[in-house]
């Protein structure tokens, strides 16, 4: 156990050493995203900014929809419902093609010296870099459309931190089931669709009756989703004791998921 410990905090949750391989690998991937297109790395700008555009002209002109709680007179409803996105798209990209991390290099499986630990790493980071870009869009959009910048932006980082270690612990598991299981990408992106109804993606956390919210913090989205709109369109600052609780939460769940990882790995080249 001593032993799993050592080798958890040093290649799986820190894997300082293997910094800059896990950096070129969430760089290509991302360059890779948009080599040969017109615009490039610009489609990570322009991408966020027309969905910005589309949902304020869906729902506050077309359906007539508004925020529970917010000045009808604003476009508090398109940058909540982007906060929502903002986060559940992190999350959805990055597990709907964590199954595929092995299966899609098989040459680097082979190889008996490779870290594969740290493709969950640096698919993680690569799906973030596109939540940076949207997230200085939202905070953009919210500074234009009249909410001020506020000192709780500064923890804006905490947010992404606390659901960081469950992404990860679930990429591990899903990458080394994804080798067994080939059907579990189309499972999983099947399930991120039916969660997209089941978070406080269309509609704030608080318009749910009280035994409801508490089914739904068991959704890992909604703290950090909430999290964001409070600092974002409130000015206020976030929970502290929600974003701990749930990252305690998710470092248990990146033990379990390198534990599965680590036990599995060993079978990789033979199925391979």
């Amino acid at each position: 156990m001593t032993g799993f410990a050592s080798n958890f905090l040093n290649h799986f949750a820190w894997p300082w050493g293997h910094r800059n391989l896990i950096w070129q690998f969430a760089r290509r991937e991302v360059l890779g995203r948009y080599r040969g297109s017109v615009l490039g790395v610009g489609w990570t700008v322009l991408t966020p900014l027309a969905m910005l555009v589309v949902y304020t002209l869906v729902f506050k002109h077309i359906f007539k929809a508004k925020w529970p709680g917010v000045d009808d007179g604003n476009l508090s409803f398109a940058l909540n419902l982007f906060a929502g996105l903002l986060v559940f798209n992190w999350a959805a990209e990055f597990l709907s093609r964590a199954p595929r991390l092995m299966t899609d290099q098989p040459n680097l499986v082979t190889k008996v010296v490779f870290p594969l630990q740290v493709l969950p790493w640096s698919g993680l980071m690569s799906s973030f870099f596109h939540v940076l870009v949207s997230c200085v869009v939202w905070l953009a959009g919210c500074v234009l459309f009249g909410q001020g910048i506020h000192a709780s932006w500064l923890a804006l980082p905490l947010v992404f931190m606390a659901l960081a270690p469950t992404l990860l612990g679930l990429g591990w598991a899903l990458s080394a089931l994804g080798v067994y299981f080939r059907d579990l990408s189309e499972i999983v992106g099947l399930f991120m669709g039916m969660l997209l109804f089941l978070t406080p993606v269309f509609f704030p956390l608080s318009v749910l009756p009280d035994f409801l919210q508490v089914w739904v913090n068991f959704n890992p989205l909604a703290i950090p989703i909430e999290a964001l709109r409070s600092i974002g369109l409130m000015g206020m600052w976030p929970n502290f004791a929600s974003l701990f609780q749930l990252f305690a939460v998710g470092c248990l769940v990146a033990v379990g998921g390198a534990w599965l990882f680590e036990k599995s790995r060993k079978g990789f080249a033979d199925v391979l």
